[in-house]
């Protein structure tokens, strides 16, 4: 049977955490610095306990007015510690929980520089090899991000996006852009399908890009979240594929 891990951001203060968890595989916590706080952190890691739920950190730009979906341009030293801070603080509260820390997944502004800039990249990925070796990190699939991590001797993670579409050169479609998003649940759903059984996505150019699809994010901030994880876990089972990190 195929199977695939099926990832959602948490801690976000969207307030649907409980239940997400139930629907996924992988829960990428928010640390506090885009959105979110402990408090909230603590129960999406409590919740993905219950239900048998990888934990991931999901550290960002200090950036809360823009949801970290802002660029910025830190000195070094600074992003450095802006990323040990927030990956000390899922850390220690997995640990009241005794639950493992697995792996790592920029978000939002951080996530997509660092998919085209080596020297972010590799900032990215030596900082988390310095904090814990043992840590994986999920970026976008066929990224430069990617490369620099399994290049550093970290495992990586390959994920693709249920609800965004993608540019021929296999990015995401900036969230400037009109068409960033999939319109429809029955659109996102085919594609999902069309990443996971074919390893390829078509761009909004119409042309097939091949990817690796270890992971499908969904994004917990959606209006429509959960019932969208309920659909994608009914196309997926169809299908006799299984959810799994």
């Amino acid at each position: 049977m195929k199977h695939v891990d099926l990832n959602v951001d948490l801690a976000e203060g969207c307030g649907n955490d409980e239940r997400l968890l139930q629907l996924v595989s992988s829960a990428n916590v928010a640390c506090g610095l885009h959105a979110g706080d402990y408090n909230e952190m603590r129960q999406a890691i409590h919740w993905a306990k219950e239900n048998g739920v990888r934990v991931g950190a999901h550290p960002s730009f200090p950036d809360r007015e823009n949801f970290g979906r802002t660029p910025m341009h830190l000195p070094d030293d600074e992003l450095k510690a802006c990323l040990r801070y927030q990956l000390g603080a899922v850390r220690a509260l997995c640990q009241a929980e005794n639950v493992p820390l697995h792996y790592v997944k920029p978000h939002g502004a951080l996530y997509n520089q660092a998919a085209k800039d080596p020297a972010l990249a590799r900032l990215i990925a030596e900082t988390v090899k310095g904090f814990d070796p043992n840590l994986k990190l999920m970026g976008l699939s066929g990224s430069l991000m990617l490369t620099v991590a399994a290049e550093v001797g970290l495992g990586v993670i390959a994920e693709v996006f249920a609800d965004r579409h993608y540019l021929a050169d296999g990015s995401l479609v900036p969230r400037t852009r009109p068409d960033a998003l999939v319109e429809s649940d029955e659109k996102a759903i085919a594609q999902v399908l069309q990443m996971v059984e074919q390893q390829a996505v078509t761009s909004v150019e119409g042309f097939t890009i091949p990817i690796q699809a270890d992971s499908i994010c969904l994004h917990g901030d959606g209006a429509h979240a959960v019932e969208f994880a309920e659909k994608i876990r009914i196309a997926l089972a169809e299908r006799h594929i299984q959810i799994q990190p």
